[in-house]
């Protein structure tokens, strides 16, 4: 230990020198949510205005607090910020031309950086917030392992950690820390807190129906796959009320429901293919008592995004249940999860990586759920399902991988229905002051008559 505290004060360097490190033209990789740094990003934003000129940097799942390269530039004059994965913060941020989204299929997202073949993507400067140094000389990730081992370790000019005492210690797994042998600074952070999610807004009537369909589908020893949102959390939570034993747990995103299922017994992991008696995720955002239950919990396993989300390694589990959220179907069955229209709302993150392995996974079901209403700012009741997506809407999952659709209205299995037989499921899908009109555009599109037989 001692070795190591000699390298350790070495390398010690404060917010504002690390700051002065950044030349104009570099690209810096913050970590992954609540891994973002927060006292190199307010020493950075303060060079807003001195000569730095076109330096970007980029991020994933912005949580606050906001980012001062954005608060400190708002004309975006020295800085532009780029993201992984929009939250309600990058949104806002787009709205100014603050932000701009990167897509990546979320699994791909670590290979990327040690490969030549995608050398654009390689960051000058990777920095993230990481726990205190352990006896052995590394630093953990925490609750936002994602994509931050690769960018420590390959092709940058440096590498830069911040540490935060705040930080829950979570075991791996994999690629869950940075060695100091690996770093070049380190910053003694403020202990800023860490973001914790609001509580989920009551479930609608809406809601509770396409859970009940969803928790039909789901039997003993499943592996369940939760995404972002306020349906996956209210499933997951009728999950752990269920009495459903045996489920097993590869996850992206860890969140609170996880834990009621821990509660009350439902998790064990002893039906996986691999990874046995542990629950592997990429990163968490959650209460602080998902925090707390994740810190130094050896029942859970911290690992790389490329690991949580390989669509090939999910194959290999059996009765994967995947559940994701979308926002919009059109009469082919496209799906659009991440825009409306041109504005871009989330990311595509891991949905295609989940729809195909769930695919794939003897027994396994990718599900992707909706309301089929939603109200506009004027309070009129509008369809998710459309004849066509809105203009400029992005198709985050293509119709052939469509695997299992449900909202409030029902449940089906899209896979390898005729183009007849996928528009009339979709329509039954619709709230039914829609179906009319639905079908008025079916016929008009040449995609559905009254004369069609659907044997598939």
């Amino acid at each position: 230990m001692s070795t190591y505290m000699e390298e350790y004060k070495s390398k010690l360097i404060t917010a504002e020198k690390a700051a002065q490190l950044v030349q104009s033209d570099d690209l810096i990789e913050y970590g992954a949510f609540n891994t973002k740094p927060v006292d190199f990003d307010i020493a950075l934003g303060k060079r807003a205005g001195d000569g730095l000129q076109r330096v970007s940097v980029r991020g994933s799942g912005t949580v606050p607090p906001i980012p001062q390269i954005i608060q400190m530039d708002p004309k975006g004059e020295t800085f532009q910020y780029y993201n992984w994965y929009y939250t309600a913060l990058d949104r806002a941020a787009a709205e100014h031309g603050l932000c701009n989204y990167v897509t990546v299929n979320y699994h791909e997202a670590l290979s990327m950086f040690g490969n030549e073949k995608y050398y654009h993507t390689w960051p000058d400067i990777w920095i993230a917030q990481v726990t205190p140094m352990d006896n052995n000389g590394c630093f953990n990730f925490g609750i936002g392992n994602s994509h931050s081992r690769s960018c420590a370790l390959f092709n940058r000019r440096l590498a830069i950690v911040e540490v935060n005492e705040n930080l829950p210690y979570c075991p791996g797994g994999n690629a869950e820390y940075v060695h100091i042998s690996e770093i070049d600074y380190i910053i003694e952070g403020s202990n800023s807190p860490i973001f914790c999610s609001p509580p989920a807004d009551p479930a609608s009537p809406e809601e509770e129906k396409i859970a009940n369909y969803i928790m039909e589908e789901i039997h003993d020893g499943c592996l369940i796959q939760l995404g972002i949102g306020s349906m996956p959390n209210l499933l997951g939570n009728k999950i752990a009320h269920s009495g459903l034993k045996d489920l097993g747990v590869q996850t992206e995103m860890f969140s609170d429901c996880y834990v009621e299922m821990y509660k009350h017994g439902c998790i064990t992991n002893r039906k996986k293919a691999f990874d046995l008696d542990k629950s592997t995720y990429t990163f968490c955002l959650g209460t602080q008592e998902t925090y707390d239950f994740l810190n130094g919990n050896p029942r859970c396993a911290s690992v790389s995004c490329e690991y949580s989300n390989n669509p090939i390694a999910i194959a290999q589990h059996e009765n994967v249940i995947s559940i994701n959220n979308i926002i919009e179907l059109d009469l082919l069955s496209q799906v659009s999860s991440e825009t409306n229209g041109l504005r871009q709302i989330s990311g595509i993150g891991g949905q295609m990586d989940w729809t195909f392995g769930a695919f794939h996974s003897k027994g396994g079901k990718g599900i992707l759920a909706f309301t089929s209403t939603y109200k506009d700012k004027d309070g009129n009741l509008k369809s998710r399902i459309k004849p066509l997506l809105t203009t400029g809407s992005i198709v985050s999952v293509t119709r052939p991988s469509v695997h299992y659709l449900v909202t409030e209205n029902g449940i089906v299995n899209m896979k390898s229905k005729s183009a007849w037989a996928r528009t009339e499921a979709v329509i039954n899908l619709a709230h039914p002051e829609f179906r009319d009109d639905l079908l008025k555009s079916a016929k008009e599109m040449g995609i559905w008559s009254r004369t069609n037989r659907n044997p598939c």
